[in-house]
């Protein structure tokens, strides 16, 4: 099952050459997100970029294999409600892309054990993620040239029992169902009247139109949206963005739960200011650290 030149490793090098260069994401619309639950197998490509991909690395076959008996256990019946309690069974996550089909972000093995195990179809979950003509629009339409950054899932969204906003209204509250920190929409009004563009970032694949929708519904709007940081894309194409991002933003200050950390491109030394922690003030307690950044620069000559 681990031996070389299988009919799958010739299958997966055919589809990296045809799609490599040539496929790109494209957004897809919430009708199609919302009624596309499955898709054929045909239809599912690999992500050139991912290390699945990757010659040296490539696909795990003893994953595969472990996949591949729990969907042959399904074709036999009496297992199917075991399969479906399982992550076997969860929705690839993919993108819609040209020129046909959906790139498939997370679910590699899935889909080669699915493949190998004669099914033909699988549950997909098509997701927007931030593209680079996002990002170039994004930095087009600023208004500063300094920014605070924040994570979506590890700051903004708070888990249960947490110091949180109140939620929305019916019916948006069944749609989102994610709290918020309290005090993230004082703040980010906040930082936009001192004069920096607010970034939120997630490595999750979260759609970005989903939430800039979240925000909104608490009356918070942000300069920038960056979900999927962690996808596979290009070495090229991540330096490019990379550079167009700290060429455009001199100051960028980073705040999570704990601490509050300003950079400046092209300079080693950083300045950090660490937070109590507790939830009730994080709000107020980050606020307090800008206005020490205000009252520095209005010392210096």
């Amino acid at each position: 099952m681990a031996g070389k030149n299988t009919q799958f490793e010739e299958m997966l090098a055919e589809e990296i050459r045809k799609y490599k260069g040539v496929c790109m994401p494209v957004k897809s619309s919430w009708p199609r997100r919302l009624l596309t639950w499955k898709a054929w197998l045909g239809s599912l490509h690999p992500n050139p970029e991912d290390e699945f991909c990757d010659p040296e690395i490539g696909p795990n076959y003893d994953i595969i294999a472990g996949y591949e008996q729990e969907y042959l256990r399904a074709k036999r019946g009496p297992y199917i409600r075991e399969i479906q309690n399982s992550n076997r069974y969860e929705p690839l996550t993919v993108e819609r892309m040209r020129p046909s089909g959906y790139m498939i972000l997370n679910g590699h093995h899935r889909w080669a054990a699915a493949m190998r195990a004669g099914r033909y179809r699988l549950p997909i979950r098509i997701v927007n993620l931030t593209q680079e003509k996002d990002i170039r629009r994004m930095i087009a339409a600023s208004e500063h040239n300094r920014r605070a950054t924040l994570d979506l899932d590890e700051v903004v969204f708070c888990g249960p029992g947490d110091a949180a906003e109140r939620k929305p209204a019916f019916p948006r509250n069944l749609i989102y169902k994610q709290s918020m920190r309290l005090g993230f929409p004082a703040l980010v009004r906040f930082l936009q009247r001192r004069g920096y563009d607010v970034w939120v970032y997630s490595t999750e694949y979260h759609s970005q139109d989903e939430i800039e929708r979240y925000l909104r519904c608490h009356q918070v709007r942000v300069t920038g949206i960056v979900t999927g940081a962690a996808r596979k894309v290009s070495k090229e194409l991540r330096k490019e963005m990379e550079a167009l991002i700290s060429g455009h933003y001199p100051e960028t200050v980073h705040i999570d739960g704990q601490s509050v950390v300003r950079t400046r491109s092209g300079d080693k030394a950083f300045e950090e200011h660490t937070l109590s922690g507790d939830a009730e003030s994080w709000s107020r307690e980050v606020m307090e650290v800008f206005e020490g950044f205000a009252g520095k620069a209005e010392k210096q000559p």
